[in-house]
């Protein structure tokens, strides 16, 4: 749903009740989880790869013919079965799954750009309780391979909250470190402990950072709108979450644009000084903000190519609006004003606590991932919703499965693995099951049979269907085996030689 903006919109004042100020401290306070944290929810099955358990996805609302060109990436975790990045197409048929040992370690899935090639990147590691990332940043190729990690210097680890390659083939990574300080002025003890936010610009090739900048001092600890935590004390005191370190982007000129969810602001840093230009929003702003324009806990900052921003503005938790809105504003540097020119929500009116994120499509269309609610949603540049889909239950927030973000864009992946084959046979009909995970460009399955697992005879071609093809026919050789065919007709890849079950 588009919402332009026409008249006034009542201020609601921000509150300082929030905990720590962490995503997934939140989603305890607005849904308070079981002791072992929300079952699973129901998974996909295949024949062909049992390994493979993914999320079962439910389309909403079907892909109109204006959608964007691709397939949709995101990264399933939390209440899942499996977590890992994930590819579906339209009809919310898997196309790539890679489930990953740690089920709360995969965030900010999506393609980039590394050495002029498209790539798969995303943050793999260890998510504490409280939304800090203890982990490292991966890079595969067109045929899932690994081909660089993105580490922190220093001996720092690297959260989960960003991940840019830059043109130049840089990283532009967040750190959440542990940094006593002061905290007598807002209550706390002398020798308190916060999280530094920290940024870094990472060298790929070399690993050699080349540029950091930090939170503190340079953002007072007096913008947050976070309520520091009670434990500040004894042998394991809880670090105050004042920032919160969010998104990190490269503004028109070259320098820096952040997001902070705890203090409701964004800042525009110099990449060569580290100072600190102007700030939107928060208890500091440089600009009057117009109607609409407050916005809090929010995500993904992003400035685009007619020099709008575009913020996911969550409005909780605790709830400082009633539902969750992308903006679109226009920030003025010549007159300090920032004004709002279009915000998008969902239909269900969704209020997300936590994560999410708007990409901004080449042909003008907005792609959204809701964050802790379990929905991808395409609209275009008038707010209709062209595309809908939830993965889980979709029933409450903050108890079901979630992704980070959410993308769309076009993939074209060629496996180095074979194509995967099930085959079960009873009496003289036989189904086979064929799948061949990743692989985009596979148009039709071809059936070898025989009963000599290496000279089988081709007995026909079956049109692919999803991610696993099931073919039955009327044979009952010994062995089988599929071959993958492209729109052109050209072989792709074959799978081993498989014995009929009977």
């Amino acid at each position: 749903m588009l919402t332009t903006v026409k008249r006034a919109v009542p201020f609601f004042a921000v509150l300082a009740l929030l905990i720590a100020g962490c995503d997934d401290e939140n989603k305890k306070q607005a849904a308070p989880a079981k002791p072992k944290g929300p079952l699973p929810g129901p998974t996909q099955r295949f024949e062909s790869r049992p390994d493979l358990k993914p999320p079962v996805v439910k389309i909403e609302t079907p892909a109109k013919g204006t959608t964007a060109p691709g397939y949709v990436f995101f990264g399933p975790k939390l209440a899942v079965k499996q977590a890992g990045p994930m590819i579906i197409d339209n009809e919310g048929e898997v196309v790539w799954f890679h489930p990953l040992k740690f089920t709360k370690g995969i965030t900010d899935f999506r393609v980039q750009h590394y050495r002029g090639k498209p790539v798969l990147t995303w943050w793999r590691g260890k998510l504490s309780n409280v939304g800090v990332g203890d982990g490292w940043f991966v890079i595969y190729d067109t045929s899932y391979r690994p081909v660089a990690e993105v580490r922190p210097t220093k001996g720092y680890a690297g959260d989960v909250h960003e991940f840019v390659i830059t043109k130049q083939d840089t990283a532009l990574i967040p750190i959440y470190h542990r940094k006593r300080v002061d905290l007598t002025s807002i209550g706390g003890p002398k020798n308190g402990l916060i999280w530094d936010n920290i940024v870094q610009e990472i060298d790929i090739r070399t690993g050699r950072a080349i540029f950091e900048w930090h939170s503190y001092p340079v953002i007072g600890i007096e913008e947050s709108y976070s309520k520091p935590p009670r434990k500040q004390l004894g042998t394991k005191p809880f670090p105050y979450d004042y920032f919160h370190l969010n998104s990190i982007n490269e503004d028109a000129d070259g320098n820096l644009l952040l997001s902070a969810r705890n203090t409701h602001a964004l800042y525009k840093v110099n990449r060569r000084t580290g100072k600190v230009m102007w700030r939107l929003g928060g208890k500091q702003s440089d600009f009057a903000l117009g109607p609409g324009v407050r916005f809090a806990w929010q995500h993904d900052a992003q400035r685009h190519a007619d020099g709008t921003i575009s913020i996911f503005d969550n409005g909780a938790a605790p709830p400082v609006h009633k539902l969750s809105r992308v903006l679109v504003l226009d920030v003025d540097t010549k007159t300090k004003k920032a004004t709002l020119l279009r915000s998008y929500t969902h239909p269900k009116k969704l209020l997300s606590p936590f994560e999410a994120n708007a990409q901004f499509l080449p042909n003008g269309n907005i792609f959204v991932g809701w964050g802790g609610w379990p929905y991808l949603t395409e609209f275009d540049a008038n707010g209709r919703v062209l595309f809908d889909v939830y993965f889980g239950h979709g029933k409450k927030a903050g108890q079901d499965a979630d992704s980070y973000r959410g993308y769309r864009f076009p993939w074209t992946g060629h496996p180095v693995n074979k194509p995967a084959l099930a085959v079960k046979q009873r009496e003289a009909v036989t189904t086979l099951y064929a799948s061949w995970n990743g692989a985009t460009e596979v148009a039709r399955w071809t059936v070898f049979a025989g009963s000599d697992p290496d000279e089988l005879q081709r007995i026909g071609t079956w049109p692919k269907q999803g991610f696993e093809t099931p073919i039955t026919i009327q044979n009952d050789a010994e062995f089988y085996a599929v071959q993958a065919v492209d729109a052109d007709g050209a072989p792709l890849g074959r799978s081993k030689a498989v014995e009929a079950k009977r």
